[in-house]
């Protein structure tokens, strides 16, 4: 019954067309109640029939698009098919909205293409069809929402994304924004008294992009360029063209600056490069190009020297990768040299020609590159202490050398921002090695003979510094480091013994006028050897139990520096064997300001910690001291029974018992007490030990009157019964 009805009710929706007529909407209203059909299935066969109609329209604008017959490929005949498409589906709008819509047929409203099965497939068709019917409403006159509204509802019903829709109808804006623009260009924008006021109001006119229309000068500019810079240079006319084409399209010096840079920077480079790589060298052809490139392509100076330092710069990479790679020092250095010399012959004369200062290459690199050299001196009398290293002051050559050598190179171009200072700083040590040593030559039976270098390659090496953008300090720091290596490997040789004589002192003298260390710092060195050497003899020491507090103290006031020469463990070491020894001493004393204060200032030791090792072995001691004096009672060894009890004693001072000290045997700790009153102590002694042997008063004032009376007992028998 279903499919009945729908097929009756199609056979009503044929006679729908794009005219939509109310009384057919009415009785295609009536059909579908009189089949019973529901409104959901006669919505959608409504909307599917009306789909049919738009893209029958939609297919003939496409048709006509694509054809390649002039006579049918008319842009009117798309247009009228597209505003077809707009006004029928209006029409559905309106009339969905309609008062009496309840008696009209059911789906009536605006329709989209979107979520149809060929959708995809169909979209670059759609948008092509979008772009065509944008272009013609917007070509003619200023855009308004009267244009636009058509624009978006055919978005909608081609199912367009916001997007997509958006980038077609700027990319045409574009094309009328130009198309007007040229058609005013020597017009009434030339006549315009603002430039820019003219410039914005075309904007607005067509809402076009203020940012996309200066986007757009910059590459009309550009093109301009472009086609008159094709024969490899700008003439008068051509420069006043693009003058007006940057003052009429109100384009800044800075965006023309950068054009300039870029177009004409790359037949600069291109004239920079054929001139560097010329296997016929850099003659009288090369540099008359350079020059009339640099002067007839309008490049300001600084973008000549950007350029020219940029293609400079990369070879003079390639030369220090070679030598990188090569197999030895002299190899590298090589390398190197020829690095400098392709610096002082080609870079130096094509940086004066494209300067123009001069006519001749020497005089203009010598002017360019003289404040540097001011700068550079100011630097190195900072340094003063250090002029006499030998290596340095041959750097700096004489007048009568640089006569002899002619040319001086650039400095304006170094690697500065190429290569860490790290890299660069030892390629620059790389070459001075070789400036000390010279260059070797391998002979018969596997020797070897050094050729010695005169001081010209002492100036080349400053050259290489220029190159390697080093500072003067930078250079200095290497020229130092080199000559205090030298001279500690020929100390650690003198002072292998750790000891220095006067002679040896003599000889270590000599080593350091050969380098050039001044003195301060060669002492330093010296000092730092013997001190390893004494701090190794030193650690043997006190391993073996050979070095106290006393000789400590020795060397404290000798100046050496004991957290350097002695490691805190060490330090450590020492203290505890102190603590013990006077826990261990026999004369029952402890001096708290020498132990807690004294002694850890001498070791660089924290007082708390000091303190936390005393108590430590304290505490350990103090019952030791008991049982060595009860086993030393028994073996009637009266002196040692003292010298026991006497630890005991500043064991206890160290750390005070807060109760006394428990034994199996009291008569024996009795025997202990009477051993020590008879040696006479100090009362203060005597009183703590009756304290900590747990002897009462009564019983201590019965042994001490005893004492007195002579009627102490004889304890040798009782102590062998006792053993017994």
């Amino acid at each position: 019954m279903r499919d009945n009805a729908k097929n009756l009710y199609a056979i009503q929706l044929k006679s729908i067309g794009r005219g939509l007529d109310i009384g057919t909407l009415i009785e295609v209203r009536r059909a579908q109640l009189a089949c019973k059909l529901s409104d959901e299935i006669a919505a959608d066969m409504f909307r599917e029939h009306a789909k049919k109609l738009i893209q029958e329209n939609i297919s003939s604008a496409l048709d006509i698009l694509k054809s390649r017959n002039k006579a049918t490929n008319s842009p009117t005949q798309v247009i009228e098919e597209v505003k077809c498409v707009l006004a029928f589906n209006s029409l559905l709008t309106v009339l969905s909205k309609h008062p009496q819509g309840d008696r009209f047929a059911r789906g009536l409203g605006p329709i989209s293409l979107a979520g149809e099965l060929d959708h995809d497939r169909r979209a670059g068709d759609l948008k092509t069809l979008y772009r065509a019917y944008a272009t013609d409403v917007l070509s003619d006159g200023p855009v308004d929402n009267e244009k636009l509204t058509p624009l978006n509802d055919l978005r909608n019903i081609f199912g367009l994304g916001k997007r997509e829709a958006e980038a077609i109808i700027s990319d045409v804006k574009s094309q009328a924004y130009r198309k007007r623009l040229a058609k005013s260009f020597n017009t009434d924008l030339a006549a315009a008294p603002s430039k820019a006021s003219f410039l914005q109001n075309l904007c607005e006119e067509l809402q076009f992009d203020p940012e996309l229309a200066s986007k757009m000068h910059e590459d009309i500019y550009r093109q301009k360029l472009q086609q008159f810079v094709a024969d490899g240079e700008l003439s008068k006319d051509e420069t006043e063209a693009l003058m007006a084409f940057q003052v009429r399209l109100c384009i800044p010096q800075e965006t023309v600056d950068a054009a300039h840079t870029d177009i004409c920077g790359q037949l600069f480079e291109k004239v920079v490069k054929e001139a560097i790589l010329s296997v016929d060298g850099y003659n009288a052809d090369r540099r008359e190009a350079v020059r009339k490139a640099a002067q007839s392509l309008n490049l300001k100076k600084e973008a000549a020297m950007t350029i020219f330092s940029k293609a400079v710069r990369k070879l003079f990479l390639n030369y220090i990768q070679k030598a990188k790679a090569a197999g030895n020092r002299i190899e590298q250095a090589k390398e190197l040299k020829k690095l400098i010399s392709f610096n002082t012959v080609v870079v130096s004369e094509l940086l004066a020609d494209i300067k123009g200062e001069l006519t001749t290459a020497e005089p203009a690199t010598s002017s360019a590159t003289s404040e540097p050299e001011t700068t550079e001196s100011e630097g190195e009398d900072e340094d003063y202490e250090w002029e006499s290293l030998e290596t340095l002051k041959k750097t700096r050559p004489d007048k009568e050398l640089k006569e002899k050598l002619g040319k001086s190179s650039q400095k304006e171009i170094s690697l500065k921002d190429d290569l860490p200072l790290r890299d660069r700083a030892e390629l620059y040590q790389t070459y001075l090695m070789f400036c000390i040593t010279g260059e070797t030559t391998n002979v018969s039976f596997g020797t070897a003979i050094s050729s010695k270098k005169d001081d010209s390659e002492y100036l080349m090496l400053k050259q290489l510094g220029h190159i390697l953008g080093l500072t003067a300090k930078e250079a200095q720091d290497v020229h130092i480091k080199l000559a205090e290596k030298a001279f500690v490997q020929q100390a650690e040789v003198v002072l292998a013994d750790g000891k220095l004589t006067e002679s040896k002192a003599d000889q270590l003298a000599t080593i350091q006028k050969q380098v050039g260390l001044p003195s301060e710092h060669a002492q330093k060195i010296i000092k730092s050897i013997t001190t390893t050497k004494l701090s190794s003899a030193i650690e043997a020491s006190i391993s073996r139990g050979q070095i106290g507090i006393q000789q400590v103290r020795g060397l404290k006031d000798a100046n050496f520096e004991l957290d350097s020469l002695i490691s805190e463990p060490l330090r450590e070491t020492i203290y505890k064997k102190c603590a013990e020894e006077i826990f261990s001493s026999g004369t029952g004393e402890f001096d708290e300001e020498e132990v807690y204060v004294k002694m850890p200032a001498d070791l660089i030791i924290s007082a708390e910690k000091a303190r936390s090792i005393v108590q430590d072995i304290a505490k350990v001691r103090l019952e030791n001291a008991l049982v060595q004096a009860v086993a030393l009672l028994r073996q009637k060894k009266r002196d040692g029974v003292i010298s026991s009890l006497n630890d005991l004693l500043a064991c206890d001072a160290a750390v005070p018992a807060s109760k006394p000290l428990s034994w199996p045997t009291p008569r024996e700790l009795d025997d202990l007490y009477c051993v020590y009153m008879k040696s006479i102590p100090k009362q203060d002694k005597l009183s703590r030990l009756q304290y900590l042997l747990d002897i009462s008063a009564e019983k201590a004032e019965d042994l001490r009157d005893a004492a007195t009376a002579g009627t102490l007992p004889q304890t040798g028998q009782e102590e062998e019964e006792l053993a017994f």
